[in-house]
């Protein structure tokens, strides 16, 4: 029985999205729910599950359409038999590998690790079919090996054909040439995600009076309590104690108090939020994405680390929900785990002001009359200029300094 898959509803004010991948080709077993395709929109990627399992008889839409809710994209049948079976979950029953440091694992595990290696995003997946690789050739360098951009096009520059070394000793060293060093472009539309982000940035620099305040800040407290408490914390709440926590907490008091920074502009009017929903800005294959941590003024430093480790895996393996792109009161971004050392930070509309965080580094500093080193870190604010001034830029900043050099105030909410 011919079944359709369509478009799902797309997620509001998203009016289509572009085919970028299918997983499966014509012909191919499926199973019910399993992944047929990618989606992207301007914000998120949205899955294709198959509504029933059978066999995928006929594939309508090609890579790189552009579609629109309710359309059809292929035909699944329930009662066709597919050129290759699935196969049976009997890895379930394969025999444990004992490792070095005597634990086990099964071969299943084993399994899945190498599919989770394979599993490519949809840019990845692009590059691989346009030059006709095979995936399980290249070694990925990301998380559990998967295979990013990087690993793909250094797996291309290995397999460039190689120029054998001239048989006459007496040849020019310069005629012994190993590699050939080709001259290569590669014109590459952006994705959809990419377009927007630029988008955005341009507007919020046509729009806002973008300014930015820079203070230093002493981490060396924060640094003693996350050594004193790391492992006593890891234990209780299943994550690790990370800077982010305290530096969210921090960027919420300071927003009670100075709750212009909290603010958005809307025509000629200023709109003051009560709460505060924190973006968390997150490097990802596809681009810059900003999930929100929501009431993150509410939360321990636990329900912090835990809501924005969620966030971050979710944001890079593409299962963002285009809800939780939206509607933040304030950003918090961190190039310091780039290395950068200073920079001043876009903000995010409608948005009025972002906190940078950069790279820690000892430098002397001068500690009652005594030059000591200190773990020191510049931050940087970038706030609009239409509705908040350069005081209140200056005092909400000090303010973030003045909580982390003494920790102790995030816990009595001085």
């Amino acid at each position: 029985m011919p079944t359709e898959i369509k478009v799902a509803q797309l997620p509001e004010s998203v009016s289509d999205a572009t085919l970028v991948g299918w997983h499966k080709q014509a012909g191919d077993t499926v199973q019910r729910d399993e992944n047929l395709a990618d989606l992207e929109t301007d914000k998120v990627v949205l899955e294709v599950p198959a509504p029933v399992s059978g066999v995928l008889t006929e594939i309508r839409i090609a890579d790189g359409t552009t579609v629109t809710e309710g359309e059809v994209l292929a035909i699944i049948d329930e009662t066709a038999t597919g050129a290759a079976a699935s196969a049976a979950p009997a890895a379930a029953a394969a025999p444990a590998v004992n490792d070095a440091d005597g634990a086990t694992e099964t071969a299943a595990a084993a399994d899945d690790d190498d599919r989770a290696a394979h599993r490519l995003s949809p840019a990845v997946r692009r590059l691989v079919e346009e030059h006709d690789l095979d995936p399980s050739l290249i070694k990925g360098s990301g998380k559990g090996g998967r295979i990013n951009k990087a690993d793909v096009l250094r797996f291309m520059n290995s397999q460039r054909p190689v120029v054998a070394p001239m048989e006459d000793n007496s040849a020019p060293a310069e005629e012994a040439i190993s590699v050939a060093h080709d001259r290569v472009e590669e014109r590459v539309p952006m994705s959809r995600l990419r377009a927007r982000v630029a988008e955005r940035l341009v507007e919020a620099q046509a729009t806002a009076a973008m300014l930015t305040t820079f203070n230093e800040v002493d981490l060396t407290e924060v640094i003693a309590l996350r050594k004193r408490y790391k492992e006593e914390f890891l234990e209780k709440y299943d994550v690790k104690l990370g800077f982010m926590s305290f530096f969210v907490r921090a960027a919420c008091e300071a927003l009670r108090k100075f709750p212009v920074v909290n603010a958005s502009v809307e025509g000629s009017d200023i709109l003051y939020h009560n709460y505060q929903d924190i973006g968390i800005a997150v490097s990802t294959e596809r681009g810059l994405l900003v999930p929100v941590l929501r009431d993150a003024g509410l939360m321990s430093f636990a329900e912090i680390e835990q809501g924005i480790g969620d966030l971050g895996v979710r944001a890079r393996e593409g299962r963002i929900g285009i809800e939780e792109l939206t509607g933040g009161t304030f950003t918090v971004t961190n190039g310091g785990i780039f290395g950068s050392m200073m920079s001043t930070p876009i903000i995010n509309p409608p948005q009025s002001a972002i906190l940078g965080m950069h790279n820690i580094q000892q430098r002397p500093m001068v500690v009652d009359g005594n030059i000591e080193p200190r773990p020191m870190m510049y931050l940087a604010l970038t706030y609009d200029h239409r509705i908040i001034d350069g005081r209140e830029s200056v005092q909400f900043l000090v303010n973030i300094k003045e909580s982390l050099e003494h920790p102790e105030r995030l816990l009595l909410g001085l």
